[in-house]
């Protein structure tokens, strides 16, 4: 039986032309302000969302489309964080993050185990939670999303500095403790022993398939990149070169989710680097970004703000608080001291554990895994969704202070 979809054209032509206005116009006021203008977009999706406006849910949208209008602008959300990545990943110098490897790496490893005990200990001793649904707050408080301290960078000129390449870097090798811990803590509470070693061994199996990745992603990019950038300028049509790198891209990020087990961004950034040493970067970065800071950026953007809702939070005010500021606070100083470790000055080292400090995307994404899997209830979950929304809001204002001042870079 064929099944009838609703059409929610109209619908979503309204709300993606209120998403674009209202971010473009809250950037410019963060702007007139001295803030990065994520903060401003960042905001007016917490205004969207069911915290004040709840825009999904105003009378100019047919009540039926709203969970349809919702999907398409979470898959709008998606594609935005991978672009914005690839931008990054465009704008590395991969000769500096050569440098700060091992700075990287011990920023990466302060900021993974310290959020981790520290959320295990508050969740069990102030939330009073079992120790299965502590260990899991723990592991959410793990993660670290670049995108939005990777725009900031960009804006303040500081993406190719040493503290931008040791963020960046720090920030993939996150992403591959934070899932080792995930697999593991999922592991370890399965519910028999054969589980468990099976799981154990899983995740042995999730490392080489990560190391693999790496290795294969980065062999093919300096192998082919070149190629299909010269072949693009043989082929007849109009932006060829644009189509072959979005393809790739593409590509890469669905490689690095399903046969690297690695965040999608992670692909993405990867793909933005090797482009980045082939002759065709400023080409590639010119198109990408008007795609980019033209429609998806600006939704994912919103989006973050959309899913937040403070109502929800009545009576867990008190432990969402200490988990927003055990957020903030673990991250900042695990991943400070890791750093300054390598030789790092105070001043560089804070400004790394700041860019370290937004949960973005990844959080949620590990979040809305232990939802679906009731390892953790729907009240821990929001109080997720807000930590991640405040440490999202936070990271912009406290890397823009931590930085001299220079002159930012147009650009959202």
């Amino acid at each position: 039986m064929e099944v009838q979809l609703p059409n929610i054209t109209l619908d979503l032509l309204v709300l993606l032309a209120i998403i674009i206005s209202a971010s473009k116009a809250g950037g410019a006021l963060s702007k007139l302000i001295g803030q990065p203008a994520v903060f401003g977009e960042l905001l007016v999706g917490l205004a969207l969302g069911p915290t004040l406006v709840n825009l999904l849910h105003v009378p100019i949208f047919n009540p039926a489309n709203v969970p349809y209008l919702a999907l398409v602008i979470k898959q709008i959300a998606e594609l935005g964080v991978i672009w914005l990545m690839f931008l990054a990943g465009l704008e590395t110098d991969i000769g500096e993050m050569t440098r700060v490897g091992l700075a990287s790496f011990n920023g990466a490893l302060g900021g993974v185990l310290l959020p981790l005990a520290a959320g295990t200990v508050a969740a069990i001793t102030l939330g009073h939670y079992q120790f299965s649904e502590a260990i899991f707050i723990g592991t959410i408080l793990t993660a670290t999303s670049v995108s939005i301290s990777a725009q900031t960078l960009i804006e303040l000129r500081q993406l190719r500095s040493k503290e931008g390449a040791t963020i960046l870097g720090a920030a993939v090798i996150d992403d591959v403790m934070g899932l080792i811990i995930l697999s593991l803590v999922i592991a370890f509470f399965s519910q028999t022993a054969g589980a468990t070693t099976a799981g154990v061994t899983g995740v042995l199996f999730i490392i080489v398939k990560m190391l693999v990745f790496f290795a294969a992603s980065i062999f093919l990019g300096m192998v082919i990149f070149r190629k299909l950038g010269e072949l693009s300028e043989r082929m007849a049509g109009s932006e060829v070169l644009l189509a072959l790198v979005l393809a790739v891209v593409m590509v890469y990020a669905w490689a690095a989710q399903v046969l690297g087990a690695v965040a999608p961004i992670t692909g993405a950034y990867i793909a933005g680097v090797m482009f980045a040493q082939t002759r065709f970067r400023e080409r590639i970065e010119q198109g990408f970004r008007a795609l980019s800071y033209g429609l998806f950026v600006p939704v994912f953007f919103v989006s973050i703000g959309l899913e937040a809702n403070a109502r929800t939070l009545s009576g867990s005010i008190n432990f969402t608080l200490v988990i927003v500021g055990l957020a903030i606070l673990t991250k900042l100083v695990g991943s400070a001291l890791g750093t300054k470790l390598s030789g790092f000055g105070w001043g560089e080292a804070v400004r790394v554990g700041i860019g370290m400090i937004s949960r973005g995307e990844v959080a949620l994404i590990v979040a809305g895994y232990g939802l679906e899997h009731r390892i953790i209830d729907e009240g821990i979950f929001s109080i997720m969704v807000i930590m991640t929304l405040a440490t999202t809001l936070i990271t912009p204002i406290l890397l823009r202070l931590s930085f001299p001042r220079r002159r930012e870079a147009a650009g959202s």
